[in-house]
């Protein structure tokens, strides 16, 4: 390839640069946005302590789990849903499981839900890890979180995380605010 004279390079710089003079330059960040993450609920060491019991005992079943959690009650619509999985409800409070033994971890949990509902709080996260610290490697706390999620009546839909804000490792959990016991009684 011969070599363009000094001049001619010269001329076609000036010429590019005059024609992108009135071009309007584009910023594109392909990152995900920043959002404030909330800080982790702390509840108290002993639940004697506070007077509290766990509103509803939770017990396993054999719930196989995939790489993404997702589940939904029949009348949660569509719509809602979606905005849920991309991130677009984001979560009032949050509570963090990792490196929890199941027994803590159900009783935390359970005591979340029950201060979730007196709140009258709409999403929640929770924290359930991916399993990378477990002896089997496989995601211990995230089997127990899909199968306790689905026994709780206030938990009208879950679903993995977006990735900028857990991913696999965290669920966003829609709550209902009606009070079931109440309505119970009024039938």
């Amino acid at each position: 390839m011969a070599k363009k004279p000094f001049d001619q390079e010269e001329d076609e710089i000036t010429l590019f640069r005059e024609a992108m003079d009135q071009a309007a330059r584009l910023h594109h960040d392909k990152t995900e946005p920043f959002r404030r993450r909330l800080r982790p609920f702390p509840l108290p060491p002993n639940p004697a302590a506070t007077g509290e019991t766990p509103e509803q005992e939770l017990i396993d079943l054999p719930i196989e789990t995939g790489d993404e959690l997702e589940f939904r009650r029949p009348g949660v619509q569509n719509r809602l849903f979606q905005e849920l999985r991309r991130g677009h409800l984001p979560p009032e409070e949050m509570l963090d499981l990792h490196g929890l033994r199941v027994a803590e971890a159900r009783n935390l949990l359970a005591r979340f839900l029950g201060h979730a509902h007196r709140h009258r709080l709409r999403v929640i996260q929770i924290v359930h890890g991916k399993g990378y610290g477990s002896e089997s490697r496989q995601p211990v706390l995230k089997q127990k979180v899909n199968q306790w999620l689905r026994q709780h009546d206030q938990v009208l839909a879950f679903c993995s995380a977006p990735r900028f804000d857990g991913g696999t490792g965290a669920v966003y959990v829609l709550l209902s605010r009606k009070n079931r016991t109440h309505e119970r009684r009024l039938r």
